[in-house]
């Protein structure tokens, strides 16, 4: 493929990316903020039953309540937290996402299958989708903010990075596979060995890798938990099917000119090679 036509690409999939990012902040705003602010909620009450076992604990040692700590002043408020700060990471995620992917697009056209450009995009959409979120998600679930224990917080993001980086490289074998089992198998059953491979691979990988154990606190409320996980769940499947269908329109308007030039008939007049 041509660098022109990848470069028009690679910036129609960060604009893809941004409009995308725009309605998975809607859906992060509506349905993903409540299940912050009650795990915000859970950890001051924590927090407060905590500083208020405290000086009964020390009142018969000095016969004077210890003074509770004063409260941290947070750098960024709750409400710019929410908003702006929601919208910014959003953004930024789905325009640096958006090129990513449009480059795989631009890699996989016509490398995968004969599919149209729009087609093309959606797979790569859904791929991006399973590899980059859901199979890490299914291993290591989203948690809302500090209801883990902060001591291993690097351990448990390493592990959800190291997951990411094993899922794509898993993904990216099994469509090799897939591509050679094909002559032998054909397109159908070779894709299915394929993905029968990926998942057991996969399953291997969630027994092989630690759990995280100390990810949610004993006594968070179960219920507030899994919704902030479906609520996260929700923003990323928004993102990533609004980049397939947003980014496949705009593929198709760029690749619709580009036809082969053995297609293209001969002006009259001109020689035929021999």
């Amino acid at each position: 493929m041509h660098a022109s036509i990848v470069r028009s690409l690679l910036v129609r999939g960060m604009l893809a990316g941004l409009i995308a990012g725009l309605l998975a902040f809607a859906v992060a705003y509506v349905v993903g903020e409540p299940p912050v602010d009650g795990a915000i909620a859970v950890e001051e009450a924590q927090a407060a039953q905590e500083a208020h076992a405290a000086p009964d604990a020390h009142a018969g040692h000095g016969g004077t309540a210890a003074e509770a700590p004063e409260e941290e002043e947070e750098a960024v408020s709750r409400p710019v937290q929410s908003t702006f700060g929601l919208a910014t990471g959003v953004l930024v995620y789905g325009v640096a996402l958006g090129g990513i992917a449009a480059l795989a697009f631009s890699f996989a056209l016509g490398r995968i299958g004969r599919f149209s450009p729009r087609a093309t995009a959606a797979l790569t959409a859904a791929a991006a989708f399973t590899t980059v979120y859901l199979v890490p998600f299914l291993k290591y679930p989203a948690t809302p903010p500090a209801v883990g224990n902060p001591d291993t917080i690097g351990k448990r993001t390493t592990l959800f990075f190291l997951m990411i980086l094993l899922s794509v490289l898993l993904g990216l074998a099994a469509v090799i596979a897939g591509r050679r089992l094909a002559p032998r198998l054909g397109n159908w059953n070779a894709t299915l060995a394929a993905a029968a491979g990926f998942v057991v691979v996969t399953g291997v990988a969630f027994v092989l890798l630690p759990a995280n154990d100390d990810a949610v606190k004993a006594g968070f409320p179960a219920a507030l938990l899994w919704e902030f996980r479906l609520a996260s769940l929700a923003v990323q499947a928004v993102l990533w099917a609004a980049f397939g269908v947003v980014f496949g329109v705009l593929a198709q308007k760029v690749l619709a000119g580009r036809a082969p030039a053995a297609d293209a008939p001969a002006p009259v007049g001109a020689p035929i090679p021999g």
